[in-house]
């Protein structure tokens, strides 16, 4: 995508370069050419040359690393006897669910598990509450 004056915009992580232009990149590093003339002629950046080079030297191969895990694993596995344990300590706040779960869970590892089971962060009582004074409030207008 080309941004401002023409420049290439990075938005993520795109799919990884092909092996094919890996190992030709690194074929001609190992023919004496210099990195950084490699690195203009594919059109690839010096410090990407340098980790294809690394990892060759490191695992016999240039192949893209696939198949990782993006993100942290989750610290609370336990999924039922997290629900039941949000539903006793609904009126608490996730810093004080975190510190009563035990097992360094963190107020974020709280709030990342009750988006995955579909908890709002809303108390409930509330939202009624409030919904009920806007259609109140509503209806005394007609």
């Amino acid at each position: 995508m080309l941004g401002h004056k023409g420049r290439v915009l990075v938005t993520g992580m795109g799919a990884p370069y092909s092996d094919d232009l890996r190992q030709k990149a690194i074929a001609a590093v190992e023919r004496g050419e210099r990195k950084t003339e490699v690195s203009r002629i594919f059109n690839i950046s010096r410090n990407t040359l340098n980790l294809w080079l690394q990892r060759k030297s490191e695992t016999g191969t240039c192949q893209a690393i696939t198949h990782y895990q993006q993100g942290s694993r989750h610290k609370i596995t336990d999924w039922e006897r997290f629900r039941s344990f949000v539903e006793q300590h609904g009126d608490k706040t996730q810093a004080q669910r975190a510190g009563l779960w035990g097992g360094g869970v963190t107020q974020q590892n709280i709030s990342d598990a009750l988006r995955k089971i579909g908890f709002s962060r809303k108390k409930r009582p509330t939202a009624i509450a409030n919904a009920m004074k806007t259609s109140e409030a509503s209806s005394s207008h007609n």
